[in-house]
């Protein structure tokens, strides 16, 4: 059977895993749904380039495919995608001999409205303009726990409950690490001659 987008929008995403687990045809709705912007967080949160990033979705899609029969639809399909998703990226990650090293994120694409938050509270700290690509050096140089909690956050505009299904973490460590990120993207941004 032909699955066409219109069909896949018309499901919830509920109905999509439970015709995907009768038919395989209907992962395609989710696929379809979510790809892009798993793809562009792999990107954001490893640094890769997007045949890369695209390798690292496929394996985390063929892993979404093999768990689809454990997914607990009493959590969001999106939150539950979004950790396998981070998971493999991670993984990915710590394969590399270079863990981290000469990697630059592309961050041409649209700012999200969250993002434009974070700027002006950094742009507060700083008394003065700072702009979108020193704040995306600023944000590349947090460490990794930091960093994910700021893409998750600000760049997926995700809440502070699926940002805790992601990461496994309590929505209260959540807080704590956006709240120390900020603060040090502020410091960053008030200390003596930074990098404008």
């Amino acid at each position: 059977m032909l699955i066409t987008s219109k069909i896949c929008d018309e499901l919830t995403d509920q109905e999509a895993v439970a015709r995907a687990l009768q038919e395989v045809d209907y992962f395609s709705c989710l696929y379809q749904r979510y790809e892009p912007a798993l793809l562009r967080y792999v990107q954001r949160i490893t640094g890769v380039n997007h045949a890369g990033a695209e390798d690292i979705l496929q394996d985390a899609f063929i892993k979404i495919w093999r768990n689809l029969r454990a997914y607990n639809p009493k959590m969001k399909l999106s939150s539950w995608m979004y950790r396998i998703v981070h998971n493999e990226a991670v993984s990915t990650l710590r394969k590399q001999s270079s863990y981290g090293k000469h990697k630059t994120v592309d961050w041409a694409a649209a700012e999200p409205v969250l993002l434009r938050t974070l700027l002006s509270e950094v742009e507060a700290a700083d008394e003065g303009p700072v702009s979108a690509a020193q704040l995306h050096l600023w944000i590349n140089q947090l460490s990794r726990k930091y960093r994910e909690v700021v893409l998750l956050r600000y760049f997926e505009e995700l809440d502070y409950e699926a940002i805790s299904d992601i990461l496994e973490i309590p929505e209260g460590t959540v807080a704590t690490r956006l709240n120390r990120a900020r603060k040090a993207l502020e410091k960053t941004a008030t200390a003596p001659n930074p990098k404008k």
